[in-house]
């Protein structure tokens, strides 16, 4: 069975920094497009950052320059660093697996998801 565990988040002040992790089992994070999405309260789900099974890496304009998205193949582990953080990033970071064929922020594209974790900044 295919799982997604996310952890790290917390509590973090603005302009502080935190790393979110995300161990998968039974799926191979190395050969998949792999990303994070959030979701605010009150907000809808919007794709943060993927890392496809070619190591290309993209980010949505809000987070560009302050988040970076790395994996461990050996670890088959998913991150996100979240550098600079603002108050606008508090949401409920998951972690998302899709396919080899195609990758991007487009939340049809993946069929795994985590729990979440929670991400609140204080300022």
């Amino acid at each position: 069975q295919v799982q997604l565990v996310e952890s790290g988040g917390g509590s973090v002040q603005a302009g502080g920094s935190v790393r979110l992790s995300c161990v998968v089992s039974m799926y191979s994070v190395s050969d998949n497009c792999m990303a994070w999405f959030r979701q605010a309260p009150g907000k809808e789900r919007e794709g943060v950052a993927y890392v496809s099974s070619g190591y290309t890496t993209r980010y949505t304009d809000s987070v560009r320059g302050r988040f970076t998205t790395s994996r461990d193949d050996v670890k088959n582990t998913l991150y996100l660093q979240m550098n600079n953080v603002r108050p606008e990033d508090a949401a409920i970071y998951y972690c998302a697996a899709g396919s080899p064929s195609r990758c991007g922020l487009d939340s049809s594209l993946f069929h795994f998801w985590g729990q979440g974790t929670q991400v609140t900044v204080s300022s």
